[in-house]
């Protein structure tokens, strides 16, 4: 579509530069507008050609706009269809999409996973109402994208789950994703404007070696999943 949108913007500097030069060539050469001035049947022509040149210019123009249109919806579709309605960040549709790169192929290393469940979203709802507990959904969410910069992908999962996958890390990255994530929420919850925001994690992490038993990116997120409920998960 890039190739497309330059090739429309080519064509529309071209008409523009040939009007120019043919405007200026009938008002500042004398010769040539004393030569259609004086030719009833150049003159005919020469209009049936301007004619032509500003209607290409028009619908060149239209075509244009309703590309660049088009090009925006496409944009929007493409956000809606893998975004998250509530918070924004990547939904379940581009989790999947990221997993399936992985899928039938062994696992390579240096791959980590965090799976994050929001424990206290239903209490949240009970007592304050559903749009407080999707208020507490997108507060999260934010700072999960705040804290994941440029350091891993963070999607939410469905319903209160989130997930995170660490591609050619080091253990020690899922343990500062994790110090930063706790100390964001530990502010955020002293601050008392909004409900307290519980939640528990758990972590997987192939290193590369069989001694993991991590094969697949399905065992490494089952593993993740199975960790937040624990009995040694800690609840923040």
């Amino acid at each position: 579509m890039k190739r497309f949108n330059f090739f429309k913007a080519v064509q529309l500097l071209l008409f523009l530069i040939i009007t120019g030069f043919c405007l200026a060539l009938i008002l500042f050469d004398p010769q040539t507008r004393n030569f259609v001035a004086k030719n009833e049947h150049i003159r005919l022509i020469c209009s049936m050609l301007w004619i032509v040149l500003v209607l290409s210019f028009i619908f060149l123009f239209v075509d244009f706009q309703l590309f660049s249109g088009f090009q925006r919806s496409i944009k929007k579709l493409d956000q809606a269809a893998h975004a998250d309605t509530i918070t924004g960040i990547p939904n379940r549709f581009s989790c999947d999409s990221l997993i399936e790169k992985y899928i039938g192929e062994p696992l390579p290393p240096n791959m980590g996973c965090i799976m994050i469940d929001l424990t206290n979203i239903i209490d949240i709802n009970n007592a304050y109402g559903r749009e407080a507990g999707d208020d507490a959904i997108r507060q999260f969410s934010e700072t999960l994208h705040l804290v994941s910069a440029g350091l891993c992908f963070v999607g939410r999962n469905g319903g209160n789950k989130f997930i995170t996958i660490f591609e050619n890390c080091e253990k020690i990255q899922l343990v500062q994703f994790l110090n930063r994530l706790n100390e964001q929420m530990t502010i955020a919850n002293r601050q008392g404007t909004a409900p307290v925001i519980r939640y528990k994690y758990g972590t997987a992490y192939h290193d590369g070696t069989k001694n993991d038993g991590i094969e697949q990116i399905t065992e490494l997120i089952s593993l993740a999943n199975r960790r937040i409920y624990a009995p040694d998960s800690t609840a923040h």
